[in-house]
């Protein structure tokens, strides 16, 4: 199925591109969401009506996330106190909602889904570099320091 992005999407296209989806992607996420419409000349037609302002959007949101990531990039590391063994293992886990209310607390606005932990929730004290996801191409990295407390 052919549909017409409306907005950048990693590993898929960019704005105005005319890409081929599975139809349940198309009918399930990208559609509903409004992130793209069925590749056909009317809606072909209302897309270039329409491009100047969906890329005025875009670049918007471009410069949102760029002034976030510089916000993000300068705050010091963020330091999570929780329950652990003797051998730095801890009694739980930290994801991503504690990772968030930690970067609140920090001053930081970040949501939930922005958050990349790639290898799952972290089960161990240390030291790690977390990926925030402003937008479809800018990262931010926080520095997440865990620490056990007795």
């Amino acid at each position: 199925m052919e549909v017409i992005l409306l907005e950048k999407m990693r590993n898929l296209g960019a704005l105005g591109d005319k890409v081929k989806v599975k139809p349940g992607f198309a009918r399930n996420f990208l559609i509903p969401q409004g992130k793209a419409v069925y590749a056909n000349k009317d809606n072909l037609a209302k897309f270039e009506v329409r491009r100047a302002e969906l890329e005025k959007k875009a670049a918007l949101n471009h410069q949102k996330a760029l002034d976030r990531q510089q916000a993000i990039n300068a705050l010091a590391a963020i330091t999570i106190a929780v329950k652990a063994g003797d051998e730095g293992k801890l009694f739980g886990s930290i994801g991503t909602r504690d990772i968030v209310e930690a970067l609140h607390k920090a001053g930081a606005d970040i949501e939930k889904r922005e958050i990349r932990l790639p290898a799952g929730a972290l089960r161990m004290v240390g030291e790690y570099d977390i990926t925030v996801e402003l937008d479809s191409d800018v990262t931010a990295t926080v520095k997440v320091n865990i620490t056990g407390e007795v």
